[in-house]
């Protein structure tokens, strides 16, 4: 499969680029292809503009300055996200990347009544988010029951590529991990990409 590989994370030594390149590993010893979006090194900018705003509900989303994004989007079919998850959300350079790149015309359509919007993602078949938390598990799941995997589940994916199989794998306590957790988790995320069809 085509596989866009989206990192967002500041620092190239960080515990995400680590599991970025476990992943990217595992992808290539799988057989496939690997396009690497790496949204801090490309100094993606992520505050939806003016202009994109403005044409949000227009005739044509203005997305030229998103084009390369939007064309690697619309190509792959799967994705592999790295990023951190703080406070409990995504790093703002993500949240703009969706804000932005999964635009109208892009991503979607808007109903012409403005009801539910219409899926365009019909390529992707599989989308694996791979993140790291300080907080423990219990705090992720009982207290905040797993904000970021609802929103990506539901939100984006259930409404802008419907038939894509999710998952999504969290390392929690981060901040606190011995060698041998992050084996173990580079294990699940090979795991993981080997079990796809």
């Amino acid at each position: 499969m085509n596989v866009l590989l989206v990192t967002a994370h500041p620092l190239a030594d960080s515990l995400c680029a680590a599991l970025a390149e476990r992943a990217a590993a595992a992808l290539a010893e799988a057989g496939h292809v690997v396009v690497r979006e790496d949204l801090y090194a490309q100094a993606f900018a992520p505050a939806l503009t003016s202009m994109e705003r403005a044409s949000y509900y227009a005739s044509e989303y203005a997305a030229a300055a998103v084009a390369g994004q939007a064309e690697r989007l619309l190509a792959a079919d799967a994705i592999v996200l790295v990023f951190p998850t703080w406070w409990f959300g995504f790093p703002a350079i993500l949240k703009g990347w969706f804000d932005r790149v999964w635009g109208p015309g892009i991503a979607y359509d808007h109903a012409d009544d403005l009801g539910p919007i219409k899926p365009r993602l019909g390529k992707l078949r599989r989308v694996l988010a791979v993140t790291s938390l300080g907080s423990p598990w219990w705090v992720d799941t009982l207290v905040m029951r797993h904000p970021l995997r609802r929103i990506l589940k539901v939100a984006l994916l259930g409404t802008c590529a419907p038939n894509c199989r999710f998952e999504m794998l969290s390392l929690y306590k981060a901040e606190k991990l011995e060698p041998e957790r992050v084996r173990w988790f580079g294990e699940r995320i090979k795991r993981s990409i080997f079990g796809w069809n």
